[in-house]
């Protein structure tokens, strides 16, 4: 059974989201829609922006999932999509510098074992040339990002033990759906905001459950 997994398809894990086949099922982390509400986000909170950076390991299948997600959706928002891939810090940095160079850019970090890794220096980018970025996790706002829209971690891990439960009583991983994230927390850093010259807009900040100074 896996838990926190975007592309179970792609990573060749399951033949369906509905039957999944095999011994595996579970929940994932972000559907592909997610990308509609982060890159909606940097456009509300910066109106002015125009283009995207998408930051993630170009190896991982989710990466491309979400890539192509952001792709489609980005046009109604009049914005476009600058796929930064990136296997290192020194990509990272190679790459953000390379972006900022041209005005009107913000960034999606998408959830990747590379980006977490090296979260700390993404969000030391994004504040040296003065980007917008929105993060697949909390923790990344907690360090100094600027915000977040993301899956409660802790409330998937809840829905994976009564999976694990009905398989323990015999249902079988291959009959059992897998689940879509179902309850998401949005948080905003203030003080991140503020240092990029940014005012956070009522529809984000009201709909905030959390608000770090």
């Amino acid at each position: 059974m896996f838990v926190a997994v975007s592309d179970p398809i792609g990573a060749g894990l399951i033949a369906s989201l509905a039957r999944p086949g095999g011994n595996f099922t579970g929940l994932q982390n972000y559907e592909a829609s997610i990308t509609g509400k982060w890159l909606a986000m940097l456009k509300e909170i910066e109106p002015r922006l125009t283009r995207a950076g998408l930051v993630g390991d170009p190896q991982s299948t989710d990466f491309g999932y979400f890539l192509r997600a952001s792709k489609a959706v980005a046009p109604s928002l009049v914005i476009d999509i600058v796929p930064l891939g990136v296997e290192n810090a020194a990509d990272i940095e190679r790459a953000i510098d390379s972006f900022a160079r041209v005005a009107n850019g913000g960034l999606v970090v998408p959830p990747g074992s590379t980006t977490i890794l090296h979260r700390n220096l993404i969000i030391a980018l994004a504040a040296r040339h003065r980007l917008p970025a929105v993060y697949a996790f909390r923790f990344f706002v907690a360090a100094g990002g600027l915000m977040s829209y993301a899956t409660d971690l802790a409330e998937q891990y809840r829905q994976a033990a009564t999976y694990v439960d009905r398989i323990l009583r015999g249902e079988k991983p291959a009959d059992l759906p897998v689940q879509a994230p179902t309850k998401f927390e949005t948080v905003v850093n203030l003080k991140t905001a503020a240092a990029l010259g940014l005012t956070v807009p009522p529809g984000i900040l009201v709909g905030a459950d959390e608000a770090i100074d």
